[in-house]
């Protein structure tokens, strides 16, 4: 690492770009099971917040998969990895003063813990929370029953874990409302926090 020399205290800082933009830089990290309805969400509030002239960027854990992320697998180690990787590109975004939306399933608290020590008071944490059964109902991609016929190893829910968050910021369970009303929630909770 002798030959790295980080140019970070030389370089326009993030309010300046905030600043520029007319808003202010935030990490959504929707957390949550497959079929939970993260990335349907997602993608929801990064239309309703460009409508109201927020610049977005969402980052989502199948896209990242194949291309930043394309030679990691989903060991432990593996899945460690891809948040690191998705939360220090989250980083980059929100110095930038960009909104950043992750939908993530990000299992366990250990690697929720290291997301929000990298991106630290940029972190925003959501938990989509939907019961392991709904989801399984869900299951627009057929993941679940191919994970419950072994054909997925280490499929989250089913043979690897996924510890609720404890602490999220926000909860919005999508089993006991309607997709409107869950991105009403967002929205109401999300914009008076990037607004200038």
């Amino acid at each position: 690492m002798e030959n790295i020399h980080p140019i970070f205290n030389t370089i326009l800082s993030g309010k300046d770009k905030e600043n520029l933009l007319g808003q202010r830089g935030l990490v959504i990290w929707m957390v949550g099971l497959s079929g939970s309805g993260k990335s349907t969400l997602a993608r929801s509030l990064e239309k309703e917040l460009h409508n109201s002239g927020i610049l977005t960027t969402l980052l989502d854990g199948d896209n990242l998969r194949t291309g930043i992320n394309n030679n990691l697998g989903f060991t432990e180690n593996d899945r460690t990895e891809n948040i690191r990787r998705a939360a220090e590109v989250s980083k980059l975004f929100v110095q930038n003063g960009i909104v950043t939306i992750c939908s993530l399933i990000s299992p366990t608290e250990e690697i929720r813990k290291m997301a929000k020590e990298i991106l630290g008071s940029h972190y925003f944490e959501v938990f989509i929370e939907c019961p392991l059964e709904i989801c399984e109902q869900r299951d627009v991609k057929g993941l679940y029953a191919k994970a419950r016929k072994g054909l997925i190893p280490n499929f989250t829910g089913i043979d690897s874990p996924f510890e609720p968050p404890k602490n999220a910021n926000l909860v919005v369970n999508t089993a006991a409302g309607s997709e409107s009303e869950s991105l009403k929630l967002l929205i109401e909770t999300i914009l008076p926090l990037v607004k200038a």
